[in-house]
């Protein structure tokens, strides 16, 4: 067969297959917040994102299917001005994480019933209305980047295209683009909300939204939020998350009886921050020049904030990496502390290694987040699908940072440049005092050097919670994370 014979029969084929299409389904429902039943409709399902040719000959060819988005949209029924209903579009981060942890567990009218740290529900699990939900202040899309959830590339297309910090907020930016045109939003507030690497993702949006689509926000949520890669890895050479995280080692210690004080906890936090800040990042900056005497009052202060040894941490060189911490705090117990959230114990077959076997604290909610979400897609909101919904996907690792090779990611910038173009955008930022993935205190150093305007940096909200990473699986944080981000968007809205 000759090449010519072959590349028409591939293009014979190529015509012969059935165009994807969007694959939507829409339900109603009613719920009670407070006092109020609120009536509300959901859609559900795929949407098929289509690129446009850059090639000005081929115009004829139109747009080309890249990938099917799949969503859930909550729309409050009878409100006659969408201009005046905000709009709130969520996604979590990963990479490789499915939008399921803000949609069940702290946005959304139906909730995963869980129980909490060392009172955790046993199988199976169930939903139940979420009387914290936002939906009575703001309409929510819950959006899954491709290769999480049901999320797919189309045929012929490779899913390693959409997996890299560029093309990814290109993607989930060309989605909310084309629902809130789709859906006739565009002078509805507009807000996004983000988890963990979610908030690099809103971040990088908040350039990309207005840059590319003209799409102007009037509020970004951050919850346990990472801009600067440089505060949270662990490096030879990058001494700051030793200091940053160490707050939070604290905070763990307190929480857990290993160390010997009557202060409350924030009282005990500040008196960490300072010496972190101060006295701690000098000794490390001096490295081998640090007098004896000076680095034995180190090693006695880490220790009495730690809740470790000062034979332990002059093993370490004063530099006490996470996954040791995690290892190290409860040894004499045989147990391990969480990562995503300290205040969960798990149990390792070798209690004398270096690091933990999992993270209990995402061992403590994977099972039941996943189970409810099979449940609730297919028996309440009629979407019927057998591909697995991928909650957490490693396989879009390796994730391509190419656009900051040789250096940190850093979005701070990014957000920074935004706020100063649109000088109403606001930011709301949750930290978790029990979060190791992302420490309060590295969210504090990051923002305090954002370089904002004195004009804009009452635009900025920080919030504080007892809880680690994911703070609604703490049913008192979860009330009060609800009434900071309802007052925020009523601050934010028109």
């Amino acid at each position: 067969m000759t090449e010519e014979k072959k590349a028409e029969q591939d293009k014979n084929s190529e015509e012969k297959k059935p165009e994807p299409k969007d694959n939507l389904v829409e339900t109603r429902h009613s719920m009670v917040i407070g006092d109020k039943e609120l009536n509300y409709t959901v859609t559900t399902g795929t949407i098929v994102m289509k690129e446009e040719s850059p090639d000005r000959e081929k115009e004829a060819e139109g747009e080309k299917p890249k990938a099917a988005f799949f969503f859930v949209a909550y729309t409050l029924d009878g409100i006659a001005d969408r201009t005046r209903r905000p709009l709130t579009f969520s996604f979590n981060g990963g990479p490789g994480s499915s939008s399921v942890w803000l949609h069940l567990g702290l946005l959304g009218p139906r909730r995963v019933n869980m129980g909490d740290a060392g009172d955790l529900l046993p199988p199976p699990y169930q939903l139940v209305d979420n009387e914290f939900s936002l939906l009575d202040v703001t309409d929510l899309v819950f959006v899954d980047p491709v290769s999480t959830g049901y999320s797919r590339p189309v045929e012929g297309q490779k899913a390693k295209e959409f997996h890299g910090f560029k093309k990814d907020i290109e993607s989930v930016g060309d989605f909310i683009r084309l629902y809130t045109t789709r859906y006739r939003r565009w002078t509805s507030p507009k807000f996004l909300i983000g988890e963990s690497y979610g908030t690099t993702r809103a971040a990088g949006l908040s350039g990309y939204l207005q840059e590319r689509h003209g799409m102007y926000l009037n509020g970004i949520m951050l919850v346990s939020s990472v801009l600067d890669f440089s505060t949270l890895i662990f490096a030879n050479g990058n001494d700051l998350p030793f200091s940053l995280f160490l707050p939070t080692y604290a905070a763990t210690a307190h929480y857990h009886g290993k160390v010997r004080t009557q202060k409350t906890l924030i009282t005990f936090l500040r008196e960490v921050e300072q010496f972190a800040a101060g006295e701690y990042t000098q000794a490390l900056a001096k490295g081998a020049t640090l007098p004896r005497r000076q680095r034995a009052l180190v090693i006695e202060k880490l220790a009495r904030y730690t809740g470790l040894s000062p034979a332990y941490i002059e093993s370490t060189d004063l530099r006490i990496v996470i996954f040791r911490f995690c290892k190290e705090l409860l040894r004499a117990q045989q147990r391990t502390v969480g990562r995503l959230d300290s205040r969960f114990k798990g149990i390792d077959r070798d209690a004398a290694g270096e690091h933990f076997e999992s993270d209990p604290s995402m061992d403590a909610i994977n099972g039941p987040y996943t189970a409810c979400l099979y449940d609730y897609v297919r028996n309440e909101l009629n979407y019927e699908s057998d591909l697995p919904y991928e909650i957490l996907n490693d396989k879009v690792w390796p994730w391509s940072y190419s656009d900051h090779e040789n250096r940190f990611v850093n979005v701070a910038e990014t957000l920074r440049h935004a706020m100063s173009i649109n000088q109403h955008l606001k930011v709301f930022v949750a930290n978790g005092y029990y979060d190791l993935a992302t420490p309060y205190f590295a969210t504090q150093y990051t923002f305090n050097r954002l370089g904002l305007d004195e004009s804009l940096r009452g635009n900025l909200t920080m919030t504080y919670y007892q809880a680690g990473h994911m703070m609604y699986v703490h049913m008192p944080s979860l009330e009060q994370l609800k009434a900071d981000l309802a007052a925020f968007i009523a601050s934010a809205t028109p």
